[in-house]
C-alpha cells in the first residue's frame, strides 16, 4: 500500500467513525452547529497519525477508532473557540465560514463546548483497557497546561510582544502538544512499551513543532484559495511566529531542522515507520 492510499485508508476510517457520532438526543440548534464544524472535511490529521501509531503494534485498527474521533472533536472545539472575535477573529475555516458566523457566538462557544466533553465521554464508552492511560494523555495535552496553557501564551505575546523562550513554548504547546498525543495514545491503547512512547513523543514534538512552523511560514507566502482561509493575519495581529522572531529563511531552515529530528526519532523502527516518516516529510514540501 502506498503512503497516500495508506493515509486515506486511515482517514476514510476516522471520518466513518464521526459519522453519526453527535447524539441524535442533542438539541437544536446545537447539534447542527457541532456537525456544521466536525463534518467540515479536512485531512483528519490527528485521527491519521493516532490509527497510524496503534497500527504499528496491531493490525485491526477498530478498538482505536472511538479516540480517534474523540480527537477530533478536540481539534474541532479548538478551532471553532480560536475563531471567535475574542480569539483570532476569522471568518472563513477550510474555505466556508467559521461556525460563529453561521450559528452566532453564543452558539458556537456552545457547539465547542458540546464537543469537548463528547470527546471525552466518546473516550470514557469505548470500553478499551486502556482507556483512561489515553484519556488522561488527551486531557494533559489539551488542557491547561497544553493546548490551553499555548493558546494563553499566545493572546499575551499579542498585547506584551514576543521572545524566543516565549516562541518556543507557544509552538509547543499551543500545536506540538495536540500532534504529540495522537501518536502517544496509539502507542499506549496497542500496549507499546516505555521506550517505544519516548521515541513516539520525540516524533510527535518535533513533527508538531514543524507543523506550526510551515503554518507560520504559510501565512506569509501561502495561498489564501489553497489554504481555505485568509492569510497575513498574523502580522496584522502582531503574532509571536516564526517568521516575526527568526526571518522566513532561518524558518524555512528550521522546519527542516525539526521535520529531519522527527524522522530520526523513529529510526529504530526501520522500515515499519515508513508512513509516519513520510506524513512529516510531507507536512514540510507544502513551503518547499
Amino acid at each position: 500500500m502506498s503512503y497516500q492510499e495508506r493515509y486515506e485508508y486511515f482517514r476514510r476510517a476516522a471520518e466513518e467513525a464521526l459519522r453519526g457520532a453527535v447524539p441524535a438526543d442533542v438539541p437544536e440548534p446545537l447539534r447542527s452547529a457541532m456537525n456544521y464544524s466536525l463534518m467540515a472535511g479536512g485531512k483528519r490529521l490527528r485521527p491519521v497519525l493516532l490509527l497510524a501509531a496503534y497500527n504499528l503494534l496491531c493490525e485491526d485498527i477498530t478498538p482505536a477508532l472511538p479516540f480517534a474521533a474523540a480527537l477530533e472533536m478536540v481539534h474541532t472545539y479548538s478551532l471553532i473557540h480560536d475563531d471567535l472575535p475574542a480569539m483570532d477573529n476569522d471568518d472563513l475555516r477550510r474555505g466556508k465560514p467559521t461556525c460563529h458566523k453561521v450559528y452566532g457566538e453564543g452558539m458556537a462557544v456552545l457547539a465547542g463546548d458540546g464537543l469537548l466533553s463528547l470527546a471525552f465521554e466518546t473516550m470514557a464508552s469505548s470500553g478499551h483497557p486502556k482507556a483512561f492511560a489515553a484519556l488522561k494523555e488527551l486531557a494533559l495535552r489539551c488542557g491547561t497546561r497544553g493546548m490551553v496553557a499555548g493558546q494563553c501564551a499566545d493572546l499575551n505575546a499579542e498585547e506584551q510582544g514576543g521572545n524566543e523562550e516565549l516562541l518556543h513554548y507557544i509552538h509547543l504547546h499551543k500545536t506540538a502538544d495536540l500532534l504529540t498525543a495522537p501518536i502517544v495514545m496509539g502507542l499506549t491503547l496497542a500496549g507499546a512499551d516505555e521506550e517505544l512512547l519516548s521515541a513516539g513523543r520525540d516524533y510527535g514534538r518535533n513533527m508538531g513543532v514543524a507543523f506550526q512552523i510551515i503554518d507560520d511560514i504559510l501565512d506569509v507566502v501561502g495561498s489564501e484559495a489553497v489554504l481555505g482561509k485568509h492569510i497575513g493575519k498574523d502580522a496584522e495581529e502582531n503574532k509571536c511566529t516564526w517568521v516575526s522572531v527568526y526571518g522566513l529563511e532561518k524558518a524555512r531552515q528550521d522546519a527542516e531542522k525539526y521535520t529531519r529530528a522527527a524522522e530520526d526519532s523513529l529510526s529504530a523502527l526501520g522500515e515499519k515507520a515508513n508512513f509516519l516518516k513520510t506524513l512529516a516529510r510531507q507536512a514540510l514540501v507544502r513551503v518547499q
